[in-house]
């Protein structure tokens, strides 16, 4: 097998200092969410650990989640790309093309057999024997079991090789299928969204390199540390939506002082990602900042589950309380349950006095 250089000897040779690899290894450390007896760890990991030869594989796609890697700012992409991992393989990115960009597929999988990740971006199509998508002249069904064989582990970026996503919809007449019903017997990682946050993309590359293992994940298949959370747990218009202030309509007095998009059909209540606390484009901005209620993206079918502009009407937690309707209705009730007590009582104490 050919050595590959480790992540420390790369940034050694293009001048990086020692002290400004271990401030990259405490940023990691802060990123991933670990304290900072991990930052030791991680560097040992970065010095010892040859870089892992990644193969990158596009099916029924946009490229959107390769769009949002290229954009990750902690650590930045090209570090990612050029120093931590052997990217060997993505029809994106690299330089070949035809027989010679195909040839490293066979190579890769030859010389580094059981030791390489295989990325996939977009999901394979199954109706008419995968003719619906053909990479180098075959299906891309077939190049995703060839390359999946003998690959360590597989991350399924983004909804599209997750969950199915738009190219899934009803009726879906390619039978566009989510890897992880093709693909049974590997260690799968869902990385979902529509695109997933960049630096949640480099994270899960990072941790499954420093520590040689895949991150623990939730019932779905997802890394706990990103997608464990829903958005509504940690939006900046949550006290919005607890004191019962929502826009009734875009661009109304609501609006624009940034009150609750609940009612304009906001998925945050039932979406679990990062979006509310990583956010995108460097931690500027995130979809219901920019006034726009989350579609849920990352969440299986939700291609499916009718307009995004729709009310969630089964939210059965408003906060800590219930449904936005039924805590107007409960408050009603109360209040008029209240009243008529205090009318029953006044009327008894002046029948009990009319008595004596």
């Amino acid at each position: 097998m050919a050595r590959l250089e480790t992540f420390y000897e790369v940034m050694r040779r293009q001048g990086i200092t020692r002290r400004s690899f271990l401030k990259y290894c405490s940023l990691t450390a802060a990123a991933l969410g670990l304290g900072p007896e991990f930052a030791p760890r991680i560097a040992h990991a970065m010095e010892t650990k040859p870089r892992t030869p990644v193969l990158w594989l596009h099916g029924l796609e946009c490229t959107c989640c390769s769009e949002s890697f290229i954009r990750s700012a902690h650590p930045l992409a090209k570090d990612v790309v050029l120093s931590m991992i052997s990217l060997d393989y993505d029809d994106t990115l690299m330089a070949s093309a035809g027989h010679q960009a195909e040839a490293i597929l066979d190579e890769i999988i030859r010389d580094y057999k059981g030791n390489y990740i295989l990325a996939v971006e977009g999901n394979p199509p199954l109706n008419e024997d995968g003719m619906y998508c053909i990479i180098g002249g075959k299906p891309f069904v077939d190049q995703l079991r060839y390359v999946a064989e003998h690959s360590k582990a597989i991350i399924s970026w983004g909804s599209c090789a997750s969950f199915g996503c738009v190219q899934a919809a009803r009726p879906n007449p390619t039978r566009a299928t989510p890897v992880h019903q093709v693909i049974t017997n590997k260690p799968i990682i869902k990385v979902p969204g529509c695109p997933p946050i960049a630096e949640v993309m480099t994270a899960v590359v990072t941790y499954m390199l420093t520590f040689d293992r895949i991150p623990e994940l939730d019932r779905q298949g997802r890394p706990k540390m990103f997608y464990s959370q829903r958005i509504h747990d940690k939006c900046y218009r949550r006290p919005h939506f607890d004191a019962g202030q929502f826009v009734e309509h875009f661009d109304d007095e609501g609006a624009r002082k940034g009150y609750c998009l609940y009612k304009m059909g906001c998925k945050g209540p039932t979406t679990y990602n990062a979006c509310s606390t990583i956010r995108w484009n460097e931690g500027t901005s995130f979809p219901i900042q920019a006034g726009h209620g989350c579609i849920g993206c990352s969440e299986d079918g939700f291609w499916d589950k009718g307009s995004w502009y729709a009310r969630l009407t089964d939210i059965p937690q408003f906060g800590i309380e219930a449904n936005a309707d039924q805590i107007g209705l409960t408050v009603a009730g109360a209040a008029g349950a209240a009243i008529a007590a205090h009318t029953a009582v006044s009327a008894l104490k002046r029948a009990q006095h009319k008595g004596e």
